[in-house]
């Protein structure tokens, strides 16, 4: 049963959930909309193991479903054909040069219980990296002795029921566990705020995966795949 938070979420976010046939197109207003940091995402999907909902602009909607049946007749399995839709869908919906990003996606409700770490300030508080500047929100930040950035996490509010936490530290800091506490730390607050905290990273990124695990953000075999405009 997916909790109800994280439900409220996924159907806000994508259009419909959870799928109701192994690749599902539906269409969302929200695809037409900048998202968080002021980007258009004309098109988004999230698998699971369940199946996978491809969430559209809804002008495209009867379009892209037409191209997803025609992929999914024959031999061709849920695997195939949403790797064959993901590659029309740019051109699909009107926007052939955008680039994909891919990530494995992953929530918690009981973040593991590390040691608070950082400290929650505004994001155009001095010596932060740029990345951080994009949050509207306080960013939690760990500093050195001296006042030096170290590692910072900031939440991505994707809607009233999501949050989703990214978290970075420079290469000297790393190796001391200082981004899996921020991860816990951000989850806790989360869901304090009634929020449920997801968290996203590069499927190739043996550093992020083990950050997640650590933060109790455990991988449950889903991920995101998102259309951005270059």
């Amino acid at each position: 049963m997916v909790d109800r938070r994280l439900y409220q979420h996924l159907v806000s976010r994508f259009g419909q959930w959870p799928p109701r046939q192994p690749v599902q197109v539906v269409a969302s207003a929200r695809r037409t909309r900048p998202g968080w940091d002021g980007r258009l995402r004309p098109a988004i999907a999230l698998a699971a193991p369940a199946g996978t909902v491809v969430s559209v602009p809804p002008e495209h909607l009867a379009t892209v479903r037409r191209l997803a049946g025609r992929l999914g007749d024959g031999p061709a399995g849920a695997r195939e054909q949403l790797d064959g839709l993901l590659a029309a869908l740019p051109a699909a919906i009107g926007h052939p040069d955008c680039g994909q990003d891919r990530g494995t996606f992953r929530w918690t409700l009981a973040p593991a219980p590390l040691e608070p770490a950082g400290q929650w300030c505004p994001p155009a508080a001095a010596g932060l990296p740029s990345w951080l500047r994009w949050y509207g929100e306080d960013v939690l930040v760990v500093r050195d002795d001296d006042g030096r950035y170290l590692a910072g996490a900031g939440i991505k509010r994707h809607d009233a029921y999501g949050a989703e936490i990214a978290v970075g530290t420079v290469e000297a800091a790393r190796g001391r566990g200082l981004a899996r506490r921020l991860v816990a730390e951000a989850a806790r607050r989360a869901l304090d705020e009634g929020l449920v905290p997801t968290y996203v990273h590069d499927p190739g990124d043996a550093a992020a995966a083990r950050v997640g695990d650590a933060a109790g953000m455990a991988e449950r075999g889903w991920r995101l795949y998102t259309l951005v405009p270059e």
